[in-house]
């Protein structure tokens, strides 16, 4: 890997590592999501970055993509498992991590599994590994801990302004044979849950991808299209980001006609199918001999 293009993947981890701290740090009884959301993107772009993705703050059975809505009033409470994912984006060289707190509780059982099954992925990872042998370490490590994997979840590879590349790396076993290859850069996501280990696309839709330039009719329309390209450089973004410069009235009569239009791309909340409660523990990896771990406090193994 080009040694500049490192330092920009290093840089985007030491950011997320910050907002991670500082995260953890806000995810108590009483503390609007809202909040939590807008301070840890604030601080990305103070540290001149850009989040990758609007910050999610998934709850309970919500396993991924639910990041505040306008205005959202959900206060945490005790008893809430919350997971905490995020994304830098440094010149378009991406770290992505999440972690996973039970408001009120120091430990989690649940939680515990995501945690150590990424451990001993990460001490596995490397060149020439199989998408199957890493599969299936993430499955038996979950199923040790009484729990199941979240099996059409994954963990991905990561691009130049690509936050989902290949490979993929599920969280249940598959039998493909593709070998992982120095310099890829993999975000790897380790989602547990005492449910069924299935997600469904759910409502409400929150966060959005520009897809196409396409012929519009609403002036708020076209303020989005430019702001996905231009501002958001084609990256996911959150409807709430859009209240700067549209009346929350128009936002979403401009983003339906978006989406009927083929211009954007919704990426609707995913959700435990039999509502079990998921966990969700994440770090990005750079694969080498000696692999760097761009999110954690330690890179190497």
């Amino acid at each position: 890997m080009d040694r500049e293009v490192l330092k920009k993947y290093v840089k985007a981890g030491e950011i997320a590592k910050e907002c991670k701290k500082v995260a953890k740090g806000m995810v108590k009884d009483g503390v609007k999501i809202i909040d939590i959301a807008e301070k840890i993107e604030s601080i990305i772009k103070k540290r001149k970055a850009l989040p990758a993705f609007p910050l999610n703050i998934s709850i309970n059975e919500i396993a991924a993509h639910y990041t505040p809505d306008i205005n959202d009033p959900y206060v945490l409470k005790n008893g809430d498992l919350v997971k905490i994912d995020i994304g830098v984006m440094v010149d378009g060289y991406i770290a992505d991590t999440a972690f996973s707190v039970m408001v009120g509780e120091k430990r989690n059982p649940l939680i515990d599994a995501t945690e150590k099954t990424l451990e001993k992925f990460l001490k596995e990872v490397r060149p020439g590994k199989t998408i199957a042998e890493l599969s299936e370490l993430v499955e038996n490590s979950i199923k040790e801990f009484g729990f199941n994997p979240v099996r059409n979840l994954a963990g991905h590879g990561l691009e130049r302004y690509v936050q989902h590349a290949e490979p993929s790396i599920p969280n249940g076993k598959v039998n493909i044979q593709t070998k992982l290859k120095e310099g890829q850069v993999i975000a790897m996501e380790i989602f547990a849950t005492n449910g069924m280990g299935w997600v469904k696309e759910s409502y409400p839709v929150l966060i959005y991808k520009y897809l196409q330039d396409k012929p519009v009719r609403m002036r708020e329309s076209r303020i989005i299209l430019e702001l996905a390209k231009d501002e958001f450089r084609g990256m996911p973004f959150a409807k709430r980001w859009l209240t700067k410069v549209i009346s929350p009235l128009r936002i979403t009569l401009a983003l339906n006609e978006l989406v009927a239009k083929n211009a954007i791309v919704e990426y609707p909340i995913l959700k435990e199918k039999s509502n079990g409660i998921v966990a969700q523990t994440e770090e990005t990896v750079i694969l080498m001999e000696k692999p760097i771990i761009t999110t954690q406090l330690s890179y190497e193994l």
